[in-house]
Parts: C-alpha cells; sequence; structure tokens
C-alpha cells in the first residue's frame, strides 16, 4: 500500500485558556503576600486600578462589585466584554460612567510624600546574616598565608556545604591548585578544619567527629578509638564488642558515649545566614458560642476600584481612537482583575469553611482526632473540581485556636481500615505511633511488629512496614538503636 501525503480541512473542538482565565488560576496557587505584592505590580502597570480608601469611597467599589456579580465565572466570558467591534465603538461610555456614584475628587488619592508608608521598613534595614563561607574566610585572612595557600584554603571554603562538609573530593581540589605536595595540602586542609567552628572541611563523620574530640579540653583516646573504628557498633548499641575490642568495660564505653553525643555532627549548621519567613495566615478560625467561624485574611489586601481620574476620561468622550483603545484595554484588566480577587477569596473561604465543618473534633480535641479525608470529598460538597481545591491548599495557611496548619496537612487518606478496622489519618497514626514510643521501656523498646500488634487491639489494623514507614517520617529510629 503506497504512503501519500495530502492537504485537507478539518473541524475540531478544543479548550482554550485564556490569559484572563489563566490570571485567574494563578491566584489561586498565590500566597497571601504573593497576592498582595501582585495587586502592587498589577496597580502600578494598570493607571485604571486605584484602591478605595475609606469609607467615604465605598459606594464606587460596591457599584462596581455589583456590576461584575452579573457576568457567569466561565471559560467564554473570561475573553472579556467585546468593546470594539470592527472599526466602530460600540461601547455606551456615558452609561458605564453613570453606573459609577461620584467622589468627591476626580484623580487618584495621592499620599504625602512624609507618609509613615513610604518610610523603608525596618526588615530591610537590619544588617544581611554572614554565611558559614564569609565566616571561615575572615578568619582565614588573619593569617598570613602565601598566595598559592590562600587561594587553595578559599577554593577549599568555597566547596564546604551548608553542613560543614567537602561537596568535592580533597584530591579534585588538589588537582586544580598549584600546590603539588600532597602533605602541604593536607597541611592546608588541616588549618580549615580548625577554625571556627571545628570540624568545617571534613570528609566524613568519622573525619569530622575525630576532629573535634582532638580539640578537646580533656582528650580521651577511647573517644577518638571508637570514632575511628567502633562508630557504626556504638550506633547499633553494641556496648560488648566495643568493650571486648578495647578491653575495656561497659561503663567506660557509655562514659566515651556521652561525650561523642556532645559532639556536633553538622557544624556548618552552627552559622547560617538563612532568613526567618514568617508565615501569613491566609484563613483565621476563631471559636465564638460553641461554632467555629471562618474568616478570610483580607488585612493588606487592596480594595480596588475603576480610577475615578479615568472614568472622567471615559464620561468626556473627548480622547481620540489610539488613547480610546488603550483606555479600553485597560478597563477589560481591570475589571476581570478585581472579579479575580473576589473569586479568590470566595473559593478560599467556602474551601476553609468546609474544612473546618468536617473537622470539628480536631479544631475541639487536637490532631490526634483528625478524620481522614481527601480532596474530592471537600470538591463534592463545594460543587468544585478536585484541581481547584487543590490549588486552593498550596501555601495556604490556616490560624486556629490549636496552632497555625498548612490546608494540606488536613488532607489524609484513610489508613487502617482496608482489613476490617477502622481509618485513621495518617497524622493521627503517626501521633499515636509516637506516643506509644513515648511510654515504652527504654531497656526492652517495642518493635515495629509490636507496635502493630498493639495498634490492632485498638482496631487499626495496618501492617509491619507501614508502622516502619511512618516511624521513620518521624525521624525516630528503630528498636535496636533506641534501647538504653
Amino acid at each position: 500500500m503506497a504512503i501519500k501525503m495530502h492537504q485537507g480541512l478539518k473541524q475540531t473542538q478544543s479548550l482554550m485558556i485564556t490569559p484572563q482565565l489563566q490570571q485567574a488560576i494563578k491566584l489561586l496557587t498565590l500566597t497571601h503576600l504573593e497576592m498582595t505584592t501582585l495587586i502592587s505590580q498589577e496597580m502600578v502597570e494598570n493607571p485604571m486600578l486605584e484602591e478605595v480608601d475609606g469609607e467615604m469611597d465605598a459606594g464606587p467599589a460596591e457599584d462596581t462589585r455589583e456590576e461584575m456579580e452579573t457576568q457567569e465565572a466561565t471559560a467564554e466570558n473570561f475573553s472579556g466584554p467585546e468593546l470594539i467591534e470592527g472599526s466602530k465603538d460600540t461601547f455606551d461610555w456615558e452609561s458605564y460612567s453613570e453606573s459609577f456614584n461620584s467622589s468627591s475628587s476626580s484623580s487618584p488619592n495621592m499620599k504625602e510624600a512624609t507618609s509613615p508608608d513610604d518610610l523603608p521598613s525596618y526588615e530591610n534595614m537590619v544588617s544581611k546574616g554572614q554565611s558559614l563561607q564569609e565566616h571561615l574566610e575572615w578568619q582565614l585572612r588573619m593569617e598570613s598565608l602565601e598566595t598559592d595557600h590562600l587561594n587553595f584554603c578559599l577554593d577549599l571554603i568555597g566547596n564546604i556545604d551548608d553542613d560543614g562538609y567537602l561537596e568535592v573530593p580533597f584530591d579534585e581540589i588538589v588537582a586544580r591548585s598549584n600546590i603539588t605536595d600532597r602533605d602541604e595540602a593536607l597541611g592546608m586542609l588541616g588549618l580549615v578544619q580548625h577554625l571556627d567552628p571545628v570540624g568545617c572541611g571534613a570528609q566524613n563523620l568519622e573525619e569530622c567527629l575525630g576532629i573535634q574530640a582532638r580539640m578537646l579540653e580533656e582528650r580521651s583516646p577511647l573517644v577518638e578509638l571508637i570514632i575511628e573504628r567502633n562508630l557504626k557498633d556504638l550506633e547499633k548499641k553494641d556496648y560488648a564488642k566495643i568493650s571486648k575490642d578495647f578491653g575495656v568495660s561497659k561503663d567506660k564505653v557509655k562514659d566515651a558515649e556521652l561525650i561523642i553525643m556532645g559532639l556536633n555532627p553538622k557544624p556548618g549548621r552552627l552559622i547560617s545566614s538563612e532568613e526567618t519567613q514568617y508565615v501569613v495566615p491566609d484563613i483565621f478560625v476563631a471559636e465564638v458560642g460553641g461554632e467555629f467561624v471562618v474568616q478570610v485574611n483580607d488585612e493588606g489586601v487592596p480594595r480596588l476600584r475603576i480610577s475615578n481620574l479615568y472614568k472622567s476620561l471615559i464620561k468626556s468622550g473627548q480622547s481620540d481612537a489610539e488613547a480610546k483603545e488603550f483606555v479600553q484595554d485597560k478597563l477589560r484588566a481591570a475589571m476581570w482583575l478585581i472579579k479575580s480577587i473576589e473569586n479568590r477569596q470566595k473559593t478560599i473561604y467556602k474551601v476553609a469553611n468546609s474544612i473546618v465543618r468536617t473537622q470539628q473534633e480536631f479544631f475541639k480535641k487536637g490532631p490526634a482526632f483528625l478524620k481522614p479525608m481527601i480532596l474530592k470529598d471537600i470538591a463534592n460538597e463545594i460543587g468544585m473540581h478536585e484541581s481547584t481545591v487543590s490549588r486552593v491548599t498550596t501555601n495556604k495557611f490556616m490560624h486556629t485556636p490549636i496552632g497555625t496548619f498548612e490546608l494540606k496537612y488536613f488532607f489524609n487518606a484513610g489508613i487502617g481500615g482496608k482489613n476490617g478496622g477502622i481509618d485513621i489519618a495518617g497524622e493521627s497514626l503517626k501521633l499515636k505511633i509516637k506516643e506509644m514510643i513515648g511510654n515504652e521501656d527504654p531497656k526492652r523498646p517495642l518493635s515495629d511488629q509490636k507496635i502493630s500488634e498493639l495498634l490492632s487491639t485498638k482496631d487499626i489494623v495496618v501492617a509491619r512496614r507501614t508502622v516502619a514507614k511512618y516511624r521513620e517520617m518521624m525521624g525516630i529510629a528503630p528498636s535496636s538503636k533506641r534501647k538504653k
């Protein structure tokens, strides 16, 4: 059968995501701080937008909202109103202008130059923290070093990660330097490793702890030997093997263990330039009269309206075609931004209110009573798609009477209900496992299998490997390493 090419016409239907719909979707995923920043940028770029200032200007904002609520938030009308058909302007500028109440000012409100809001924020005046590399380099430059030695040490410091370990092999750094004598290079490495904090520049855990052990005021040969040879045995609490290898009693091995536990396995973390990231809750939940009330955080979110100055230009109708087209584009963008912000706040409220209604026991008694819940449950209740709920819960936080939680925290698939037991949320299972381990006998710690059996007595049927998975997620060591 011969294969040949031909041209033809074909009609197809496909979904199109307009820029306005993309903007609405993007707003759903933004955090509170990101949204306020985006609004500020839009207000700078779009002169049609104006912030409602004070109670006197509430009227125009309400008129704008009422006009926008008459439109359905669908993908079809997100293309914006067609204000121009061909070369004829069919938009009724007079009617549009009359839809707004007159304001006492025909120009945007301008803040005084001496306003406290115009002053630089306190965060911008705080000095920047010093990084680990800068801290080590400052100490290094206090040493009298030759140029080649200084450059080699700076190369070492530049390849130290945040934990304090070399990210690249030592031999590779030596190979690209001007130092040919390996012993000389090792001497420079030792110099860097003894800078504050001691141990930075080590290539592995044993080397890092060994450097710190040799710098102790009272050096212990047993501690240094255990670090060098039997660190794995010490991790397994195999005191008998260590005692036999060095010919000392178990008590001395345990005393050495206490000294080793006082050393820092990640010395680089002592010097950190990371800034504290503060969480701004998007939802507040308060208990009023025995009921939990949901309120969306509107603090810092400007109330927007169409600028009075441009309303007067629309009403006058004396602008040329180019200016009128510019106003039309900016008007369309401003209307969709205001509507998208309002839809975002309403959607967040619906999702948060549904979560609070479903998780009443959680808010009354704590995380141990968190119910299994998935995105589909909330989506079905509020009549939205799962993807919309997923976007709303991304990077959003809820402030509650028992703490601040990310919205994703409330979504946990049920565990333990497939084999005749009851469903339990993953976070609740973690708390139960942690409670059992916290109350165990240190001399006879509970194994994962034993924890699984104890949970089954409470109708929570989970496998041993499930217990092990959640134990590891909490950073808890296995029973062999918890034994004392």
